[in-house]
This record gives structure tokens, C-alpha cells and sequence, in this order.
């Protein structure tokens, strides 16, 4: 078998690699995909992607695996970085390595790879399981890394071609293995954050690429006029740091894009705020449209699944009904479905 493994360099993929090694496969070629931003942004801060690619060439020097890089990131500022900025622009919150899990690195890389490649190898904390010719999504053992958040969007075809040797280990575990095999990496911090942007903060990226727009935030019940901001896209539903307002805790509530202003509750009125009841549009469902309608949900990435309940609404779209009541439920952010271990799909908050 001819195996692909995905290296970013981190601890993560490194062990993935180790395992495919020590299962015994020696046709292994690994890849580095550079996605970084191009130079005309790099004044934001440091983009990591040439130290990424020295420890992923320690890695493979060390365990006697060829290392090829493979640029995308043509294809990460045409499918990605614009879907963000204009779903910011829309007040939106936007979730983009979804899309980069689907469209870039199980998407624009399967186009490029070597259809004789097998399988492709990724440190993903999730779990594959095939079932009279299906391909099932499983939650990863270590419940704060489990990335199938990320993962919902992947097609039949994408999941059969893909493995992931370290879903059914915790991230103590990988740590450990690093340890033992004294991995060249094996105390690298975790990356934080979006995956294009490296060390740059969120908040300069959205700047550059939109500027600034003063506007005022508004408490809700009141319609007091309490401070200003400098743009609705730098704001998400839910918030609560980086307002800048005393006497809080405050939380963001609600945007109007068309006056230009953030609303915003004390702690004390948030619960008037909460909501159990969202729409997803667009859907995908990793098998098919699931039968049971009581589920497991997350509208972010947590390591806990919340009870809802689930019904089609026709033309695609599905209402969903949070047992708990919820005040960050913002429009643009995935809402992933999971029928206990399963993800079975999920979609975006209209």
C-alpha cells in the first residue's frame, strides 16, 4: 500500500507518521502544504511556515521518509481567505478551516496527489470506520482535541481515502509517543488559531483586508449608547473580550449591519437573550439525512455535545432545537450534528 501522510510540522502529524512506519508500510512519502499568506501581508506579524517546514524535514530525516512541498496558496486565497472576508463583511462568523479540511487539504491536494497513493495520513483526532461499503465519521478519544468540528463537511469519497492513527489516543498519549521516539519536535507548542494566519493576530488580518468602520455599541434593553467600535466584522455573537466597557461583564448580542452598530447585554439580562432554536442552511450529511430526530450538536468547537432535537424544513434546511438554551448562536458559524459517537453531518446557522 502506497501511503500519503499530511506534515505541518507539529507534534500531532509527527506521531501519525511514526505509526504508519511502525505498521509497516515503507512505500511513505510525506507532504508539507504551505497555505501562509503571501509576502504582501507578512508586515502583520511572523508567518511560522519556514520553521513548520524545518522541524516537519527533522521528522522525516529521522524516521527515513521522503519530504515533498506542495504550494497552495493560490487556491487558499481564492477559496478560503475570500469566503472569510466576505462572510465578515456580511456580519457573519465564518468558520474556515471547515472549509480548509474539505477544499484544500482533502480537496485541492487529492487533485494533485498521485492517484496511486492509497491512503492520506493526517494527525486529525477523529475516527474512520467502514461499514458494509460506508464510511463513518467517529469522535476521537481525547474529547478537547476531538477536531470532527472540523470535519463534518467531508465527502464518502474523501473519508474512504483517508486515515488517522492517532484519533484513539489522547493528546497526553501522542505526547508521550513523541517522548519516546525523541521526536526532533516532541516539545513544540500546539498552533493556535486559524490555519493561514500563523502568528498573526486575527484581528490585524481582518483590519488589512477591511479596514476600520466606527459605530456605536448599544446596550439592548436600554438602546443607551455605551461606547464605539471599529467595525462589526471584528465582533461575534457571544462575545465577551475586547469590548472595552466597564461595569461588566458585557456580551455581545446582536449586529445591525445597515446602522453600523453592535448591540450588546450585561450578564444580568443575558439569559433574556438566550435562544434554543437556529436553522442550517446549507446542510451535508457525511451518509444521508439521519431518521432519528433527538441528536448531539456543538455550534463550536467544545469538547461537549449538547442534547437537540432536529426536523427538516424542505429545500435543505433543517431547524434545530437546543435542550439548553444558548446566547452565542451565531449566524455563519458551523452547527455540527452527531447521533451519539457519529458525526453525521451538519451545516451552516443561517
Amino acid at each position: 500500500m502506497k501511503i500519503a501522510v499530511l506534515l505541518s510540522g507539529g507534534v500531532d502529524s509527527s506521531v501519525a507518521l511514526s505509526r504508519v512506519k511502525e505498521a509497516g508500510f515503507t512505500d511513505v512519502t510525506a507532504f508539507y502544504l504551505k497555505i501562509w499568506l503571501e509576502d504582501d501581508a507578512a508586515f502583520l506579524g511572523e508567518c511560522p511556515w519556514e520553521e513548520d517546514l524545518e522541524h516537519a524535514r527533522a521528522v522525516c530525516e529521522q524516521l527515513g521518509v521522503p519530504l515533498e512541498v506542495v504550494s497552495l496558496q493560490t487556491e487558499y486565497q481564492d477559496r478560503i481567505v475570500q469566503y472569510v472576508l466576505q462572510e465578515l463583511k456580511k456580519g457573519r462568523t465564518p468558520s474556515p478551516d471547515v472549509l480548509c479540511n474539505q477544499q484544500i487539504k482533502f480537496g485541492c491536494f487529492f487533485e494533485k496527489l498521485d492517484s496511486s497513493f492509497d491512503k492520506v495520513v493526517t494527525g486529525h483526532y477523529a475516527g474512520i470506520e467502514e461499514a458494509e461499503g460506508e464510511y463513518y465519521l467517529k469522535r476521537g478519544l481525547d474529547r478537547v482535541k476531538d477536531q470532527t468540528y472540523f470535519l463534518y463537511a467531508l465527502s464518502q469519497a474523501q473519508l474512504a481515502r483517508l486515515w488517522f492513527p492517532i484519533g484513539h489516543l489522547s493528546k497526553d498519549e501522542v505526547r508521550e509517543r513523541a517522548r519516546e521516539l525523541a521526536l526532533p519536535n516532541q516539545s513544540r507548542k500546539d498552533s493556535q488559531g486559524i490555519c493561514f494566519l500563523g502568528n498573526i493576530r486575527y484581528s490585524e488580518f481582518v483590519r488589512y483586508h477591511l479596514g476600520e468602520k466606527r459605530g456605536d455599541i448599544v446596550e439592548w434593553e436600554s438602546g443607551r449608547r455605551l461606547a464605539t467600535h471599529q467595525g462589526v466584522w471584528f465582533y461575534t455573537i457571544g462575545q465577551r473580550r475586547g469590548l472595552g466597557l466597564s461595569g461588566g461583564p458585557w456580551y455581545v448580542v446582536d449586529k445591525d449591519l445597515s446602522e453600523n452598530r453592535i448591540y450588546v447585554s450585561h450578564l444580568a439580562y443575558l439569559e433574556e437573550r438566550r435562544r434554543f432554536q437556529f436553522v442550517i442552511d446549507p446542510v451535508h450529511w457525511i451518509n444521508r439525512a439521519p431518521s432519528v430526530r433527538s441528536v448531539g450538536t456543538k455550534i463550536r468547537h467544545a469538547p461537549e455535545v449538547e442534547a437537540a432535537e432536529i426536523r427538516p424544513l424542505g429545500e435543505g434546511r433543517w431547524e434545530v432545537n437546543l435542550e439548553r438554551k444558548d446566547a452565542g448562536i451565531a449566524p455563519g458559524q458551523s452547527a455540527i450534528i452527531y447521533d451519539e459517537e457519529t458525526c453525521l453531518g451538519g451545516g451552516v446557522i443561517a
